[in-house]
């Protein structure tokens, strides 16, 4: 792990995930000189009304290519079937590789508990590896990890059986301009396939300056409620007077199966 600016590693279950839950905290960790990588557990080759299967999954990691080198971070797109992801061995074991070959200090995950099949085992997958990335003799020939990294959940706005409770929650509005542009090269999910499958596909513009203007418009006005939605945290974090006047934030849940998010662990990880 490093002993300087901290690494983090954002696992997904398809490209564009990570972008949408923790790009301001990656591009947070660039501008310290920290490495990010975005992992996506599937290759998004399910996720569109009239594209499919390798044209598709092509596609999509080259668009999530192009989301990295928005802040110059890395990019992972596993090549199994979205929409068919199991909490196997062998996916565990891929994890377990990805996160020892990272050395990250902080690892992102989604809560176990989602609409999406994918969401959910992704988030079990990240579970089963985080303490099996110690253990000697679970994928031999990988060097084993000496210590776990820390590992919380993204947000989310499922209630049951208990809402997302935040341990961190960060001021991304100096970096939200970076955090759209990574979810704008997406464009066969933001604009395609979310917009198709949530029956507004009629309201993205075809003309490449309206269509982009458009995105930040609904981006800015549907992230604007996180802050909202903790602003006691942040004001705690920041004090009243930066706290209060925060416009776009983000907001991390400690995970009990990596290392505890001490205050010193909090303090390294987030020196935001």
């Amino acid at each position: 792990m490093s002993t300087s600016a901290p690494n983090l590693l954002v696992f997904g279950a398809h490209p564009d995930d990570c972008e949408a839950t923790a790009a301001g905290l990656a591009a947070l960790y660039r501008a310290r000189g920290g490495r990010v990588r975005f992992v996506s557990l599937t290759n998004g080759d399910a996720g569109h009304q009239t594209l499919a299967g390798t044209q598709l999954a092509r596609i999509r990691r080259d668009e999530a290519q192009a989301a990295a080198a928005v802040i110059g971070s890395e990019s992972l797109v596993l090549d199994n079937h979205d929409g068919e992801l199991m909490p196997t061995l062998d996916r565990r074991r891929e994890v377990i590789g990805i996160i020892r070959d990272f050395q990250p200090d902080l690892v992102l995950t989604p809560r176990p508990n989602d609409y999406h099949p994918d969401h959910r085992y992704t988030s079990q997958l990240v579970q089963d590896a985080a303490y099996m990335v110690t253990v000697p003799n679970v994928r031999a020939h990988v060097d084993h990890l000496r210590r776990d990294p820390v590992v919380m959940y993204v947000i989310d706005r499922f209630q049951k059986p208990y809402p997302f409770t935040p341990d961190v929650v960060i001021d991304i509005t100096d970096v939200l301009d970076k955090k759209i542009a990574m979810m704008e090269q997406h464009a066969s999910q933001f604009f395609d396939w979310l917009a198709y499958n949530g029956q507004y596909l009629d309201e993205v513009p075809s003309e490449p300056a309206a269509r982009h203007a458009w995105f930040d418009e609904r981006s800015r006005s549907r992230m604007v409620d996180v802050a909202e939605r903790f602003r006691p945290l942040l004001i705690e974090r920041y004090g009243q007077e930066h706290g209060s006047t925060v416009q776009y934030a983000e907001a991390f849940e400690a995970c009990e199966y990596g290392s505890p998010l001490t205050a010193e662990a909090k303090a390294r990880l987030f020196p935001f």
